[in-house]
């Protein structure tokens, strides 16, 4: 899930290049003798989508403190130290500036966007420091613009073209559905990303978009928009957004009396959805996810428990779940690296293979994207119902 990708690569170079000389250097030369693995966070802790960075912090938090309590990795333990981005591309950069020159970190977590994690990538590749990207989906956050590898970042979420693809598919073979709309914030990469392979899937498949409609980020008022929407009499409506206006689309099409099945991503995920659209709208509606609560899985089930314990019953979101896996990821590879180098680490992720996490069986491909399970989840009274899982 990402946010528009910001123009900031020009001040990146100034910085990266003065971070080159003395960030990777010092993480080299303190290396394994540390007793600390020094964890930058990168989080959007305030800001438009804070809902997303809250929730992946306390997933990483909930992963730390069960690595650490369990005498770290090598005895090591995990020193975490957070930097809020404010939802912003530009508070990105300098976090991780701050976090690579200041701190010295051994890796950074974090954006929870794809545009605030691109707005790292530069720094970390410069000053070779592992970033990991819990939900950026977009294919820039670990391949340029020139189709090269950024070397040193990696997700642990699946990418955009996955999940338009598996939204076509559901609504094909499972919806059953001929045709179909595409409602679209044509401000964001992410809805163009998803919208694109939806449309290839869907028009390899033979079936029709009978309407093509976009809104823009912030936008409050969608009822115009969907009453041309409306008169094209679709089957299904795919709205690949952010729940900021996605409850507002919700609630306005249904109130204009649009019945028919509403279809996103994970950019739906947050509870603020319910309160935005209300849930009666939400019935009949279905999300791409990276897990659902509900998943039967003995180790999301353990997983769910645990969080439970920790944070007053409250079920575990998929943002809670990346979070808490991409420190496993990143644990993982350290313990098989045997060094807190950020080389060794590098190394070592790109040779994950069939690592089981909460969020599914990750293995990493030669673009650093992982190839894992999505999950359907259906918005049944205001909750999220696990329907299905769908393989690579």
């Amino acid at each position: 899930m990402k946010k528009k990708l910001a123009s900031v690569f020009m001040a990146s170079t100034i910085f990266a290049g003065v971070l080159a000389g003395c960030a990777g250097g010092a993480k080299e030369s303190s290396g394994s003798n540390s007793d600390t693995i020094k964890l930058g966070v990168n989080m959007e802790l305030s800001g438009n989508v804070a809902s997303y960075g809250e929730s992946m912090a306390k997933g990483i938090e909930m992963a730390v403190d069960e690595i650490n309590k369990n005498g770290g990795i090598d005895g090591k333990k995990f020193d975490v130290i957070k930097v809020d981005n404010k939802s912003e591309a530009a508070e990105a950069t300098n976090g991780i500036i701050k976090l690579t020159s200041q701190d010295k970190v051994n890796a950074v977590i974090g954006a929870a966007t794809s545009g605030n994690t691109v707005a790292q990538a530069q720094i970390a590749n410069d000053t070779k420091t592992v970033l990991l990207a819990p939900g950026g989906t977009s294919p820039s956050v670990t391949v340029d613009d020139k189709g090269k590898v950024r070397p040193f970042v990696f997700r642990t979420s699946f990418i955009d073209p996955f999940q338009g693809t598996v939204a076509a598919n559901f609504a094909l073979n499972t919806l059953k559905v001929k045709d179909a709309a595409i409602l679209a914030d044509n401000s964001s990469d992410y809805a163009k990303g998803l919208s694109d392979a939806f449309k290839q899937t869907f028009d390899e498949a033979g079936a029709k978009i009978v309407a093509e409609e976009a809104y823009v980020a912030k936008d409050t008022d969608f009822r115009a928009t969907l009453t041309r929407i409306k008169a094209k009499n679709p089957s299904f409506i795919f709205i690949p957004g952010y729940y900021e206006e996605v409850g507002l689309i919700v609630k306005q099409a249904r109130e204009l009396g649009i019945d028919v099945p509403l279809v996103g991503a994970d950019g739906w995920d947050s509870p603020k959805l319910v309160d935005l659209a209300g849930a009666e709208a939400l019935n009949n509606t279905y999300l791409i996810n990276h897990y659902s609560s509900e998943d039967p899985d003995e180790k999301v089930q353990k997983f769910v428990t645990a969080f439970k314990e920790k944070n007053k019953d409250q079920a575990p979101n998929a943002f809670n779940a990346l979070g808490y896996d991409t420190v496993y990821f990143l644990a993982d590879a350290i313990e098989r690296a045997g060094s807190i180098d950020s080389s060794k680490i590098q190394a070592e992720l790109e040779k994950t293979k069939d690592l089981s996490l909460v969020t599914g069986v990750l293995s990493i491909d030669e673009n650093h994207h992982p190839i894992k399970t999505a999950t359907i989840l259906e918005y049944v009274d205001g909750k999220q119902v696990f329907n299905t899982k769908v393989n690579p």
